[in-house]
């Protein structure tokens, strides 16, 4: 495993400032990387991946654009193949804000913040979409992605796909927003919960507290899932009680991705305020301390969870032990009973209106 902190400097805005690296190169003699030995077949694939702890440049998607750019690329240059970056990285995590709501009322101070919001989120497909693939496609990674869409003027947590070819795979939105986030955020449907047959394994991703969903879980395992890709915004201890459990549950490695921010990562007051905690806080305080973390279908711990600060965290995964796992518990496979217990999952969009003279159209064409 490999963990690579960052420098302690954060870009505010998009103004064009001199190259820089973001994670400092190793300064020793020996191998970049500690090899992770499992003791694994040598015919079996082994996939080095990286999960990416660092803060958004709030209300700046242009500047987070160029900020995820940097880190892809130093993570394609310690030789990762799979990247991934925390829950809503590409918008933002609006983390301590109420958007002035209480039940039955919204202030307009609310209203506003809502719009900024709205204003950084990212519509798919979209200029920002495209030039996600193409910075995947220039680093050769495969790329996992937090954005906040935007569709019209709803917003979804959702996580995006590309691979190293530079193609948008597609996307998974939160089917199941937490708390207060169902205010600002829709509600994601069956059709989006993918899983990616890729040269370096099936891929997908749940977001956050959905993660604690069984059925849903159990949804995405049942579509062969082997690497598990979980973008986060809890950086508590318990949620690597969640992610191990997961990872012995799926017989699948699990990447769990979170920022680290301090404070000063957000807009000052009065711009932006954490309610009911702003006055306790200084610039310096962390107010989100990451966990991200990676593990192995055996519920082995093969990097971090790292809570110093924004850094790069790496590891080899070993897909020959996804077998090893498998053979012990196969959750929809030999360890199942459909005749007690079985799943239906609605996979189609579910959409609030429907035209049938579109549905007309369509029939023609097939004609």
């Amino acid at each position: 495993m490999q963990t690579s902190p960052l420098t302690d400097k954060q870009i505010h805005s998009s103004t064009p400032e001199p190259e820089m690296s973001l994670v400092p190169a190793p300064q020793h003699d020996g191998p970049l990387f500690a090899e992770v030995d499992m003791g694994g077949d040598a015919s079996a694939p082994t996939v080095r991946a990286t999960v990416v702890q660092a803060s958004t440049v709030f209300y700046d998607t242009p500047a987070t654009l160029d900020k995820a750019e940097r880190l892809l690329a130093e993570a394609a240059r310690y030789g990762s193949q799979l990247v991934v970056f925390p829950e809503a990285f590409i918008g933002g995590y609006p983390r301590g804000s109420n958007f002035g709501v209480t039940v039955g009322n919204r202030t307009a101070r609310g209203k506003e913040e809502f719009r900024k919001y709205h204003a950084s989120a990212i519509d798919v497909p979209g200029p920002e979409v495209d030039r996600l693939a193409a910075m995947a496609g220039k680093c050769k990674v495969y790329l996992v992605m937090g954005v906040i869409e935007r569709d019209g003027y709803t917003l979804y947590c959702t996580v995006l796909f590309f691979d190293s070819q530079g193609r948008f795979l597609g996307k998974h939105r939160k089917i199941m927003p937490t708390a207060l986030e169902r205010i600002i955020w829709g509600f994601g449907d069956g059709s989006t919960i993918p899983v990616f047959e890729t040269p370096i394994g099936k891929i997908g991703a749940a977001i956050c507290w959905e993660n604690r969903m069984p059925l849903l879980r159990t949804a995405m395992y049942a579509k062969g899932l082997e690497i598990y890709c979980a973008p986060t915004a809890d950086s508590r201890d318990v949620w690597q009680a969640s992610m191990t459990h997961i990872a012995l549950e799926g017989g699948c490695f699990v990447l769990s991705a979170n920022q680290f921010c301090r404070r000063k990562d957000y807009p000052p007051p009065p711009e932006y305020l954490f309610s009911g905690t702003e006055e306790e806080l200084t610039p310096d305080s962390v107010v989100c301390a990451g966990g991200s973390v990676i593990i192995s279908p055996s519920g082995a711990i093969l990097a971090g969870p790292n809570y110093d600060g924004e850094a790069l965290i790496s590891a080899d995964l070993d897909l020959g032990e996804i077998a090893w796992a498998k053979f012990d518990f196969d959750v929809v496979g030999h360890y199942s009973r459909p005749e007690v217990l079985s799943l239906i999952v609605r996979d189609h969009p579910a959409k609030p209106v429907t035209f049938t003279s579109a549905s007309e159209k369509t029939e023609d064409t097939h004609k």
